[in-house]
């Protein structure tokens, strides 16, 4: 039971530091889902081992709890990477290198309005930071 919850926490946990970083299993978490149900049927086991030979095994209380657990942690999971993930702005239309930026106004440091189009007057050089990601 505690190595199907231990195989629940590492599938939960690696999506990002690991599988994200490569397209095949960013795509599609296809990876993380395997884990998960390595995981599911490694907790199944000893649940039903605790149940079924409950002088033999212990875990009654401890296999409902885990598995309680790496349940809400697959839907948790599940949530964030099918439905969550879905509202990540496309890169389709992001600026490219080299392509003007359409105008736009900002409060200030002083905190009148500024646009784009006054800073890019005289020839003056302006450089815009486009931070990766969504907050």
């Amino acid at each position: 039971m505690w190595l199907g919850f231990g195989v629940v926490v590492l599938a939960a946990l690696s999506y990002v530091p690991v599988f994200s970083r490569f397209p095949i299993t960013r795509d599609f978490p296809w990876a993380n889902l395997l884990l998960f149900a390595a995981a599911e049927c490694l907790l199944g086991i000893g649940v039903y081992r605790a149940f079924a030979q409950p002088s033999r095994y212990r875990g009654k209380v401890s296999g409902s709890i885990l598995s309680a657990l790496s349940l809400g942690i697959l839907g948790l999971f599940c949530y964030g990477v099918f439905y969550e993930a879905r509202k990540i702005p496309s890169g389709q239309t992001a600026l490219r290198v080299g392509q003007q930026a359409p105008d736009f106004t900002l409060a200030g440091t002083d905190g009148s309005l500024v646009r784009l189009s006054q800073l890019r007057q005289g020839h003056r050089a302006v450089l815009l930071i486009f931070y990766r990601g969504y907050w």
